[in-house]
């Protein structure tokens, strides 16, 4: 009785073998049963709303996700579809990947939260030389006989004259390297569209070998050559070095020579050959130019990084050794300049910045200010220590590190804000002085409110329920006057030579500049603020006696119009 239920068990396992096998595997499979689909490619201007209409076509849709950059709001041409079921989105998988939305057909994959898989490279192969009309539905087509297709996309290029064009290259990434390996041994060397196509695993680029980084061409540009240089003449120098295709000189609307062109060869080989013979070479009267043809935006990007490079090199060179020299007199030149720094060590560069005339050197005026380049960092800070401060032709000079424009400016601004905040809370406390009792309702409490906060004095509960009361009140008003009180009172306080130079140094062309504008503003009041500027660039000593005496201050005034009208 024991034995009876034993074939019923075998009968399942000895009829699998008699099920018959699928001819081909599934198109795809769903990672772990998920239900999430990536949907890439998309038109800038796809909604959700048009991702639901088209997805909800096959089952229930939980979320729809178009992703977004954070500032602008703009869509990123990517999007993310959640099912409820997995069977739903593997259903949408296959039906609607490469629908067209928008005149635009969509890409959908699998998502895959871990992107291990995808950046290892494994499975993925590379595939080039493909014909214009090849987009990604039928290279999907061609390769989905090797296994399942994680990813299909064929290059285009969206910058260009035709928006979308393939670039003749593209990527497929299967799910397993014997898919990959089976897809490179088959279609490797065959004809797709007329065109013999090249499929190898893909790499890196820092793992290609170095010849395969080097870009091979066969279109070589010509320039700097003179009138004599016909296309005849250009295709008789450079047949020598293979077969060539095409030649062509551009020309002007006359019919004239623009002193540049272009040679085609059959083979890259020829083209390397062609440069290296010619480049820098006498072609007629001229020694021309010969290297590979680039696209616009490769030369531009070229380039863009080089001027970049240069950059970086020149502040490099300079970091530490180039000084900011101003409130020159205008008889410092640029030989008085070099003479004055020349003690301490040696100077490549000195030179006072001028105000030149329509190239007359000899009608150009100083500026008041100039730089002294030095080749060392040490000769430069021992120039700072020792120089700055000094009289110069009767002037004292201000000498520091010479800074690049955004770097100066930046630190400006923070300046400022330092000072903004530094004034905001002493106009608090000044008004918060101003409106304080100097009693207390409490015996004990007969003195004033900083020495109720700074000493430790003893009051009732009436005398601190009543100050705690005043000092919100207080606090309240002081912010409410801080934004609309007039500062005229602060501009009349005394400034003297003690009070400015227990200032911090940022803050005390600030403080002058403060009481100084009120006093030109009754001069030149049209012109108070930028009198106002060209007075600061002054020493504090000098401006300090501007205060004090309006006679001085006046005759300032009138120079800084006679120069004002001279511009």
């Amino acid at each position: 009785m024991a034995a009876a239920p034993l074939p019923t068990a075998v009968a399942p396992t000895a009829a699998a073998p008699s099920a018959p096998a699928p001819p081909v595997p599934a198109p795809v499979v769903a990672p772990a049963a998920s239900a999430s689909l990536y949907v890439g490619d998309l038109e800038r201007d796809v909604t959700e709303a048009q991702l639901y209409d088209l997805f909800s076509q096959v089952g229930p849709v939980a979320s729809i996700r178009v992703c977004r950059d954070a500032v602008t709001r703009r869509s990123l041409g990517y999007a993310y579809v959640n099912y409820n079921s997995a069977l739903d989105a593997e259903r949408a998988l296959e039906t609607l990947n490469y629908t067209t939305i928008n005149s635009k057909p969509i890409r959908i994959m699998w998502s895959h939260r871990d992107p291990s898989q995808r950046k290892s490279g494994v499975g993925n192969i590379f595939i080039k030389n493909l014909e214009e009309s090849i987009d990604n539905k039928a290279l999907h087509d061609t390769f989905s006989a090797f296994g399942n297709i994680l990813s299909c996309k064929v290059a285009t290029d969206m910058n260009g004259a035709i928006p979308g064009k393939s670039k003749g290259y593209g990527f497929v990434h299967f799910e397993t390297e014997q898919s990959a390996v089976k897809a490179v041994e088959t279609v490797n060397g065959m004809l797709l569209n007329g065109k013999k196509v090249y499929v190898g695993p893909f790499m890196k680029k820092g793992e290609r070998p170095a010849d395969q980084n080097e870009p091979r061409f066969t279109n070589v540009f010509v320039k700097n050559f003179g009138d004599d240089v016909t296309e005849e003449f250009i295709r008789t120098e450079f047949g020598k070095f293979g077969s060539i295709t095409n030649v062509v000189v551009m020309k002007d609307e006359s019919g004239k020579s623009k002193g540049f062109g272009f040679v085609n060869f059959e083979s890259p080989d020829e083209a390397v050959k062609a440069v290296d013979a010619v480049n820098n070479k006498p072609l007629g009267e001229k020694v021309v130019f010969c290297g590979r043809a680039q696209k616009k935006a490769e030369r531009e990007a070229m380039l863009r990084q080089q001027y970049e490079q240069r950059r970086l090199e020149r502040i490099e060179k300079y970091q530490n050794v180039n000084l900011y020299v101003k409130n020159l007199d205008d008889s410092v030149d640029d030989e008085k300049l070099r003479e004055e720094f020349a003690q301490f060590g040696t100077i490549t560069s000195a030179k006072v910045i001028n105000t030149s005339r329509a190239g007359d050197d000899k009608s150009s005026t100083s500026k008041g200010f100039g730089f002294v380049c030095f080749t060392a960092a040490e000769e430069a800070t021992k120039a700072v220590t020792e120089m700055n401060g000094k009289m110069l032709a009767g002037k004292p000079i201000y000498v520091a590190l010479a800074q690049r424009k955004e770097v100066r400016r930046a630190q400006l601004e923070q300046q400022y804000a330092q000072r903004m905040m530094a004034h905001r809370s002493s106009m608090r406390h000044r008004l918060l002085v101003l409106h304080a009792p100097r009693w207390c309702i409490s015996r004990w409490c007969r003195v004033d409110t900083a020495a109720l906060c700074l000493n430790h004095v003893p009051v009732t509960s009436k005398c601190l329920l009543e100050t705690m009361s005043f000092l919100k009140l207080s606090l309240a008003k002081a912010d409410k006057t801080v934004k609309t009180a007039s500062l005229s009172h602060l501009l009349q306080e005394s400034l003297t030579t003690a009070t400015l130079a227990a200032a911090p140094p940022e803050q005390q062309k600030q403080m002058l500049g403060e009481r100084l504008f009120p006093l030109v503003q009754r001069l030149q009041p049209e012109l108070a603020g930028k009198i106002t500027g060209m007075l600061l660039e002054m020493d504090n000593s000098e401006l300090l006696l501007l205060l004090e005496s309006p006679e001085s201050l006046s005759a300032k005034v009138d120079e800084a119009m006679a120069v004002l009208r001279q511009h």
